[in-house]
């Protein structure tokens, strides 16, 4: 069993950066892949960054050059920071790790991004 716990959602003016962390309950060693996802009211849910265990990071279009996943093994955490942000970023963000057997998600962080 994997549990991620997502953390560093909020409020956020446009242009701002916030910094979302997933813990995982174990070694994130094994994992084939940790991924965010974000869905907004009324829209599908969607990949927005995805990092595999050999380092390969893959970024969807509408945040490529804003959003970094980064992943701390000694932490067994992801991170995603997200620069420049902008209102249609708002969304719950959620954490995805794909362990060889299983596919796990957190409950969600909510991030608003307002003047």
């Amino acid at each position: 069993q994997v549990q991620p716990v997502e953390s560093g959602g909020g409020l956020v003016q446009p242009g701002g950066s916030l910094r979302l962390s997933c813990a995982a309950s174990r070694s994130i060693f094994s994992f084939n892949v940790m991924a965010w996802y974000r869905q907004a009211p009324g829209k599908q849910r969607e990949l927005v960054a995805r990092i595999t265990s050999g380092g390969i990071t893959n970024y969807a279009d509408s945040v490529k050059g804003r959003f970094t996943i980064t992943r701390d093994a000694a932490k067994n955490t992801v991170y995603l920071q997200m620069n420049s942000l902008k209102r249609e970023d708002t969304a719950v963000y959620y954490c995805n790790i794909v362990p060889p057997l299983g596919n796990y998600w957190g409950q969600g962080t909510q991030v608003t991004v307002s003047s």
